[in-house]
């Protein structure tokens, strides 16, 4: 069945495509539901609208999966070596319980986007101002802003202390001269506010407010390894979901992923690479490496 191609979506992704390509087109690229919160748009109206693009050459892109399929069309594994873009299915498929990905080998803007994308950005589209959808992400939101919007979180506070929980749990695979690297490179402010208790730096939530707590972490030794004597992934999530008391209607995946998104886009390459060869292997790490 034909889908309605929507001028504020077709913003959405265009923009979002570009502004990858611009940063030099590294890693993945994840659509998510949060990019469209509000505008009620479903797994297949994403789907749709990819390809729409693709077919009328807005887009020069090279996937796999059914643009309009169910489920079971939809890849469940990737070879993160060979792909560079994906499309994260977050919109709730009735017929299983994860996300499935729609795989991008390429996504490039063609010369018909860019001038499409130029018209819009000089013409936003109207429905774009219309109902309670988050705002895009860009390289000046401010760091518990991006928690926020890509958790899917209700406010900046639950940011802050899912934030605090996820660099406790970090830190307990590290060792305390890692750590100290991580801390020296997270020195911008989370948040412009006149409130006292966010008048921090990201440095700041990195060391534990808890001062025995700190002090534990700083003298003992690195927790690598299987459980219950190391911090698999397993384990590494489960932290995170009783500690931080994510809410229901997200889930531990979802909020390490925000955080690591935005710490990493206050790490340099190298701490990005360091901090990846210490973080439990299997879905943590390809959490870190995702993000």
């Amino acid at each position: 069945m034909p889908i309605a191609i929507r001028d504020d979506t077709v913003f959405i992704i265009l923009r979002k495509i570009d502004e990858f390509n611009q940063n030099g087109g590294q890693g993945d690229i994840n659509f998510s539901a949060t990019d469209f919160t509000g505008l009620g748009l479903t797994q297949s109206d994403l789907l749709g609208h990819l390809d729409y693009l693709n077919q009328r050459q807005y887009i020069d892109a090279e996937f796999t999966g059914n643009a309009y399929g169910n489920q079971e069309d939809v890849p469940s594994l990737v070879d993160s070596d060979e792909v560079g873009f994906r499309v994260a299915n977050t919109f709730g498929a009735e017929d299983g319980p994860l996300p499935h990905l729609i795989t991008f080998k390429r996504a490039t803007l063609t010369e018909k986007g860019k001038s499409m994308l130029q018209d819009m950005e000089e013409n936003p589209p109207k429905d774009l101002d219309k109902g309670p959808r988050v705002p895009l992400i860009t390289e000046h939101t401010p760091f518990l802003e991006k928690v926020k919007i890509k958790g899917s979180l209700p406010d900046i506070y639950d940011a802050r202390d899912i934030t605090e929980t996820v660099f406790r749990v970090m830190r307990d695979v590290m060792t305390t001269a890692e750590a100290d690297r991580v801390q020296a490179e997270l020195h911008d402010a989370v948040l412009p506010t006149d409130e006292k208790a966010l008048q921090m730096e990201v440095a700041d939530l990195w060391k534990d407010r808890n001062p025995i707590v700190g002090l534990l972490s700083r003298i003992r030794p690195p927790l690598k390894g299987p459980a219950p004597i190391g911090i698999d992934s397993k384990l590494f999530l489960t932290r995170v979901d009783n500690e931080a008391g994510v809410p229901k209607t997200v889930n531990a995946e979802i909020v390490v992923a925000a955080v690591f998104s935005a710490t990493k886009d206050e790490l340099s390459q190298e701490r990005i690479e360091a901090v990846a060869q210490w973080l439990p292997e299997g879905k943590v790490r390809e959490i870190w490496q995702a993000a």
